[in-house]
């Protein structure tokens, strides 16, 4: 795909900068590691440092310094699924901002003007995102658990719970109408409201759940309107792996062949291979860089959970064969004795000491471990050779076998 900051090769996999940059990685070795297009975040970078503040800096891209393409989000998803608060409706997603409490409603127009002003080379439109079946009774989502204090955690139940009673109403299939029939007239807005078409290309999105019927309906309507882009939303929100598979396979046949295709938030090798071979061309997902903090190494064979005292003395790389700046620093100029790698022994002392080192060395490892498969799958689409594939990527077999 081309775009005015550069191509990028797809299939591609998109590392998440969710606040203009991939955290602890200077830009120059996020591409180093393979990365040609990057995604930031449109929620978090319109709370802070605001949208204005950006253009007025000369874009993301002058901002963070990276000269590649870039996408934003959004920022529905993340208005429903972090403001402690929230209502959605016709007009928009209202919210209390996590920043300074500030209620915002986020409507298709504020999410163009946000992202026109960030200048990323791909945007995508405001759409209804529902929660995926049996999540309308939650009280508390995982992420905010972790993220939230005793006393915040209350107020979050309180305010789960008056959504849930909102919502009590109407069956998951009912919520899913409402959510198709409102991202379309989304969709609709946001193309009228877009004001940079010829820098900035608008992808579409679909939802559906994983009703095969409405996500049909939901796609025929989307790719009614001319865009440059497709995208597959509203997955890898609590289904299970055949169900997203499922979804992937029925839906992106309908969006166009000539238009890129792009399913988000979606990350594990078995979840890409099984789209890619759907027909899938762009991907973004959190996990290289949030298990990278977390001393969760991706190899090839499966994740390597490096705070194991096993490997106290391990004097391994996180993954023998891996050319990536932690498992082979000498091929990125790096100066160490003889040309050793980081050890599994070592890097297990900086996460336990907590030293910043541990979280940066495995990040860079996820990243470069990601665009290893992507370009292998990549040359594997040109060849068609399957089965040698799986041999050097045994993590990714159900993907094929989906």
């Amino acid at each position: 795909m081309s775009t005015p900051h550069g191509d990028f090769d797809t299939p591609a996999f998109m590392p998440v900068g969710t606040r203009a940059s991939i955290k602890g990685i200077l830009p120059d070795l996020v591409a180093k590691c393979g990365a040609q297009i990057v995604l930031n975040n449109t929620y978090h970078l319109m709370l802070r440092p605001g949208s204005e503040l950006v253009r007025d800096m000369g874009g993301v891209h002058r901002f963070m310094n990276w000269d590649g393409p870039i996408l934003t989000d959004s920022g529905g998803y993340q208005a429903y699924s972090l403001a402690d608060t929230n209502t959605v409706d016709d007009q928009g997603v209202t919210f209390k901002s996590i920043v300074d409490g500030a209620t915002i409603q986020l409507t298709p127009e504020l999410a163009m003007r946000v992202q026109n002003d960030l200048g990323p080379d791909i945007m995508m439109a405001l759409d209804d995102c529902p929660p995926s079946v049996g999540a309308e009774a939650a009280e508390v989502d995982e992420a905010q658990r972790r993220r939230l204090g005793n006393a915040q955690r209350r107020d979050e139940v309180a305010a789960a719970s008056l959504r849930s009673r909102r919502r009590e109403t109407l069956t998951h299939a009912q919520r899913l109408d409402i959510a198709n029939e409102r991202t379309i007239r989304w969709l609709e807005r946001c193309k009228a409201a877009h004001a940079r078409p010829h820098e900035q290309a608008l992808f579409g999105i679909v939802q559906g759940g994983t009703d095969l019927g409405k996500r049909t309906w939901c796609a025929e309507r989307v790719t009614a309107i001319d865009l440059p882009g497709y995208a597959i939303g509203g997955v890898a929100v609590g289904e299970r792996f055949e169900q997203i598979a499922s979804v992937v396979r029925h839906t992106a046949p309908l969006l166009p062949a000539d238009r890129p295709r792009y399913l988000m938030g979606v990350g594990y090798e078995r979840d890409l291979l099984a789209a890619v071979r759907a027909g899938v061309d762009m991907f973004d997902c959190v996990l290289p860089t949030r298990n990278g903090r977390n001393a969760n190494a991706f190899t090839a064979t499966g994740q390597v959970r490096l705070r194991n005292a096993k490997f106290a003395r391990d004097r391994a790389p996180i993954e023998p064969g891996c050319d990536c700046p932690a498992c082979l620093p000498a091929a990125y100029g790096w100066r160490t004795p003889e040309g050793l790698p980081f050890t599994r022994g070592y890097i297990r002392h900086l996460f336990m000491v907590g030293e910043m080192l541990g979280p940066i060395l495995v990040t860079l490892h996820n990243l470069r471990h990601f665009q290893r498969f992507m370009a292998d799958v990549r040359e594997t689409v040109r060849t068609e050779a399957w089965e040698d594939l799986l041999r050097r990527w045994p993590v990714a077999a159900e993907g094929f076998l989906s």
